[in-house]
């Protein structure tokens, strides 16, 4: 070949690189004009976490699968499920994503919900064996999810031995034995109210919740004895996470301090397996929590952020943040200030209390969204009530806490056949935006959205670890924003809860678009957030989690 005829074709292939190149451009410019969209999370890498920082899903155990066709959802059911949750992967993006599981009660008991403890060391025969526990346990694990079960400690079942045989001994023989010492048995001249049921001879046991539950006496070292032997049980033996520890309110009594006894048994389960990890239930106001903090335990609900009348509610209800961010700015400074260690947890609904979807029916499929939003992307652990991410409601005229433990519904064409307490199943109406197969299918499903979030969560760890070191001043109408620090990494956070309009931020913004949101049920590709320099364009009902 000639030298010439080298030159021609090293002039003709650049030449062919530059039409390709320019091509290129055009064709991005065009993408660029008529509205094309990148995901902004596509080539960010979510990472599995370590340590106790989660998001949480609670089970309700009876009523999330059944694995025998008995009506009863059991322990085999949630494994067969396990993959829907979590499937091991933080990337793959076919599964929910959660990283936590709370299993309500799981422990002997003659009731449905099980919240009065029998047997401390056993599984209930209705939810399946010891083994299938420890194979659940083994499964989580194998794919990054920590699992915390019930802890009852405030009151036992009526049918606990410890507790008949104080009862025989008052009966039959007309006074205490060595075992009326674990319970808050006294003897009363006269009839002390409701709070206390009568045994015999004037002898009464506390009973706050139920004449069927009587009350642990916490201060007594042989009560603090069993309740290490259950926890070494459960933390060493089995090999479970933590405890959600129920009514801790009611810890308190004439003979018990609440936080002294909260601390010694959050020290004793920290001295059978240091990580543990504790999330308590004290549905007071937030002063007696941040007294609960100075126990040093992980974790407290925050009630009063959670609920019909919440603050996550009503933001979006009123589409407008009114004190929200500045709220709970105040609560997690406070939290930190009693426990540096301290891990907020914030939710919507949960087995008590009406489900979300029910008060959220008016604010619609994109209202629901944005409160998912809100909370989820606060600093902290946030806890999922099973069936919340599909938007289950309850039956509005059934009456009882079994509607708001209803069957989850995975296929809205094939309702399960499991009943609450022999009496509530499932119904279309349950479930207006479809079970987990039709929602699956759909990509702007309020599933898909929570899967999401989570998502989003996963792939910047300051968003749940973060401190919220300053609420944005945004005068637009709907917009409230905040920005956490973690470790020298700074992220913005910003939503837009306006139902109708687009509304436009300018300011002093990071220079990263790295996640966004977008609630409405409407959206195309041209409805996304978009930033450009120190100006930001958030569409009706959306997000975004700035960064450098």
């Amino acid at each position: 070949m000639s030298p010439f005829n080298s030159i021609r074709q090293v002039i003709y292939m650049k030449k062919t690189l530059s039409f390709l190149l320019a091509a290129a451009i055009i064709i991005s410019l065009f993408a660029s004009c008529a509205g094309g969209y990148k995901d902004p999370t596509a080539d960010i890498k979510a990472r599995q976490s370590g340590d106790k920082y989660r998001n949480y899903y609670e089970i309700f155990v009876g009523a999330f699968e059944d694995s025998d066709n008995n009506s009863i959802g059991d322990i085999p059911g949630i494994i067969s499920r396990l993959d829907y949750l979590n499937d091991g992967d933080p990337n793959t993006g076919s599964d929910l994503g959660v990283d936590g599981i709370w299993l309500t009660p799981i422990m002997p008991s003659p009731s449905y919900h099980k919240y009065d403890v029998e047997d401390y060391f056993g599984i209930d025969p209705a939810f399946g064996t010891i083994e299938d526990f420890d194979k659940l346990v083994a499964e989580c694990h194998k794919r990054g999810i920590k699992l915390i079960i019930d802890m009852v400690l405030n009151h036992s079942s009526y049918t606990h031995p410890l507790f008949e045989s104080a009862c025989d001994s008052i009966i039959n023989k007309g006074k205490l034995n060595a075992d009326a010492k674990y319970f808050e048995i006294k003897k009363y001249p006269d009839n002390p109210g409701d709070a206390y049921t009568e045994i015999a001879d004037g002898y009464y046991y506390e009973s706050n919740f139920s004449e069927h539950m009587p009350e642990w006496n916490l201060s007594e070292q042989c009560t603090r004895d069993y309740f290490k032997k259950i926890a070494e049980f459960w933390l060493k033996k089995h090999d479970v996470d933590g405890f959600r520890l129920d009514a801790t309110k009611y810890y308190a009594n004439d003979h018990t301090d609440a936080v002294e006894f909260l601390k010694w048994y959050y020290s004793a389960a920290k001295s059978i397996k240091p990580d543990v990890y504790m999330v308590g239930e004290n549905w007071t106001g937030n002063s007696e929590i941040q007294e609960m903090y100075k126990t040093g335990t992980d974790s407290f609900f925050a009630f009063g952020f959670a609920g019909s009348t919440g603050g996550f509610v009503n933001a979006v209800r009123n589409q407008n943040q009114q004190g929200l961010i500045s709220s709970v700015k105040r609560f997690e400074e406070k939290t930190k200030k009693n426990n540096k260690d301290a891990i907020n947890c914030y939710f919507l609904s949960n087995h008590d209390q009406v489900r979300s979807a029910n008060y959220n029916k008016t604010a619609g499929l994109s209202g629901t969204k944005m409160a998912a939003a809100l909370y989820m992307l606060m600093p902290g652990n946030s806890y999922i009530y099973y069936g919340e991410e599909i938007g289950m409601t309850q039956q509005a005229t059934a009456l009882g806490d079994e509607p708001k433990r209803a069957p989850m519904v995975w296929d809205s064409k094939n309702l399960p056949n499991i009943s609450v307490n022999g009496k509530q199943g499932s119904d279309d109406t349950q479930i207006p935006y479809g079970g987990v197969k039709q929602q699956l299918k759909n990509e702007n499903s309020l599933l898909n959205f929570y899967k999401r979030i989570i998502k989003i969560k996963n792939q910047n760890p300051a968003i749940s670890r973060g401190t919220i070191t300053e609420e944005l001043k945004l005068d637009e109408p709907g917009v409230c924003g905040y920005i956490v620090e973690y470790k020298g990494n700074k992220l913005t956070i910003i939503h837009n809860l306006d139902k109708s309009e687009t509304q436009t931020v300018t300011g002093d913004f990071p220079s990263t678009l790295r996640a966004d949101l977008v609630a409405s049920n409407n959206k195309n590709k041209n409805d996304h957030p978009t930033l450009s320099k120190d100006t930001l364009s958030l569409p009706p009902q959306s997000t975004v989690v700035l960064g450098e």
